[in-house]
């Protein structure tokens, strides 16, 4: 996953003694395009009954050789309008990660492969699918 100049900056004022970082609850957002996900510049999906999903830390296995990667599936609400084609996901912490746009953007990745959500349709990350790695 890219890291957005926001994390970067906490983290490194984090390990420089600067501030503390507290980072909040994680939530997962799909994004039908990305321009910049270092500022970030993207396009999340809305409507159709969409929500950002939150992964809890007891979501995350621990971390191991920089790398941590989810323990259980993270679904998103069944679509009651058309997402469009989902191109990226994203992962927002901080007050009103769990709203749509809102929270500070801490990651952004594309997705292997591009899924079209269509009315019905469940967008659903797998267990072990979504990793985060530091290197």
């Amino acid at each position: 996953m890219s890291g957005a100049n926001y994390i970067e900056d906490a983290l490194l004022d984090h390990v420089t003694g600067k501030t503390a970082y507290t980072g909040g609850g994680l939530y997962v957002g799909l994004c039908t395009a990305v321009t910049d996900a270092e500022t970030p510049s993207f396009t999340e999906v809305t409507g159709g009954g969409y929500a950002r999903q939150s992964v809890p830390a007891s979501s995350w296995g621990a971390s191991s050789d920089g790398t941590t990667t989810t323990t259980a599936d993270i679904q998103f609400p069944v679509a009651t309008a058309s997402y469009g084609t989902v191109s990226h996901i994203l992962l927002a912490s901080g007050t009103g990660a769990e709203n749509s746009g809102g929270g500070n953007v801490v990651l952004i990745q594309e997705l292997g492969t591009h899924k079209t959500v269509d009315t019905n349709d469940q967008m659903v990350i797998n267990s072990g699918n979504l990793s985060i790695s530091l290197d």
